[in-house]
């Protein structure tokens, strides 16, 4: 964006780790805060995840401040008081009780800054488990959407970090409503979001249909859709299309589209409750059709009957699809290598945030925070430095 961020001015502590409490401060990075992440002197662990975890860091914390500080030492704590002094948000996403045994928990902040907004992100809100340790994975299971997830039996959690992010993403809400209520009050507050009532949130819908059926709730693979064609289907070159058709005017269009006027003519189903009565014979003919059919050509035909349809695609897809491609940013990654990753899903008058920092190297902006913010002076980080209590590397 070439106009000034949304959240240009507002200075954001971070002191999180794997994906709830960084997704969240990257979500307020991108909006225009100055997002500084505060991390150990040896950096974030996410940093040198493999496997599924990867993706992380590179991910997680573009346009965001490193500073690598030992908390633990006195120097360090008086470094983070001295940031806590002059800073607008706080974020952790530590097990619980670790912010509060380093002397750094809501009340004490809000002692020394009664201005500030302290979002607290955990597995669980206050209740029975609010000490249990959680991860995204564990929630889903204990929320059901592992449940519902997969087949009956084998439950399966999402993708992605699906319920980590959109916990995130309740607490970059939460902060932006208390930054807002801070301009009425002039007062902080605590602010706080979970991966177990996130995912709670997200079965709601299951939760309300249970009030109303008599029976379980089927897992997603076994469930009854409402509409008669709504499912995935193998092109002649073995590629799979999903193809969901949600009103009459659709089967027309679809009808007519794939050349399939007989169907259209049938009196039998006319109405898409018709069409459910007659899926035994039905989706196996209609199947056939598009199994005769390249994936070009399906993909084609959806296109000129308007109705929802879907390429089943890999994550490798996404960097050719037309849609995404100039909405991913060109990426440097702190350990090398580069990638183009996707951009905030948001536009504001028609602009998009961007990419303003790579993803930082630990310690990266030891020297802008303190000498810019702090006014410490070069020698005075030198000596912090020497002494251990900042970090600096890859």
């Amino acid at each position: 964006m070439e106009k000034e961020l949304p959240l240009s001015g507002i200075r954001i502590l971070e002191l999180t780790h794997a994906v709830m409490g960084p997704s969240c401060g990257l979500i307020l990075a991108d909006l225009g805060a100055e997002v500084i992440h505060v991390e150990s002197v040896k950096g974030n662990p996410t940093r040198d995840l493999r496997g599924f975890g990867t993706g992380y860091f590179p991910f997680y914390n573009r346009n965001k401040k490193s500073l690598a500080l030992d908390i633990k030492s006195e120097e360090g704590q008086d470094v983070l008081w001295e940031l806590i002094d002059c800073s607008d948000v706080l974020i952790e996403n530590f097990g619980p009780g670790t912010m509060e045994r380093l002397g750094f928990g809501p009340e004490a902040v809000k002692e020394r800054n009664p201005t500030m907004i302290y979002c607290v992100l955990k597995g669980f809100l206050p209740g029975p488990y609010e000490k249990r340790l959680a991860m995204d994975e564990v929630v889903q299971m204990m929320g059901g959407l592992a449940y519902m997830t997969g087949p009956r039996g084998k439950p399966l959690r999402a993708g992605a970090s699906v319920i980590d992010v959109s916990g995130g993403m309740f607490g970059a809400m939460a902060i932006l409503v208390a930054l807002w209520q801070r301009q009425k009050s002039g007062e902080g507050q605590t602010v706080k979001s979970s991966l177990f009532e996130t995912t709670a949130f997200f079965m709601g819908q299951h939760m309300a249909w249970s009030t109303l059926s008599d029976g379980a709730i089927p897992p997603m693979p076994e469930r009854v859709s409402a509409w008669a064609v709504y499912q995935i289907f193998q092109t002649e070159d073995n590629e799979s299309v999903f193809i969901g058709i949600i009103s009459d005017k659709h089967w027309a269009r679809f009808c007519e589209t794939f050349d399939r006027l007989d169907l259209l003519d049938n009196e039998t189903i006319q109405t898409n409750n018709d069409r459910i009565a007659a899926r035994a014979w039905l989706l196996p003919d209609l199947e056939r059709t598009i199994g005769s059919l390249s994936k070009e050509k399906v993909l084609k035909n959806c296109e000129a009957a308007q109705i929802p349809f879907a390429l089943v695609a890999t994550p490798e897809d996404l960097f050719q699809d037309p849609q995404l491609e100039p909405r991913l940013l060109d990426t440097d990654y702190p350990n090398g290598g580069s990638g183009r990753l996707p951009a905030l899903p948001l536009e504001f008058e028609g602009e998009q945030p961007g990419l303003r920092m790579n993803p930082p190297k630990i310690g990266e902006h030891n020297r802008d925070v303190l000498m810019d913010v702090l006014k410490y002076s070069t020698s005075q980080v030198d000596a912090l430095l020497e002494r251990g209590v900042l970090g600096e590397g890859l």
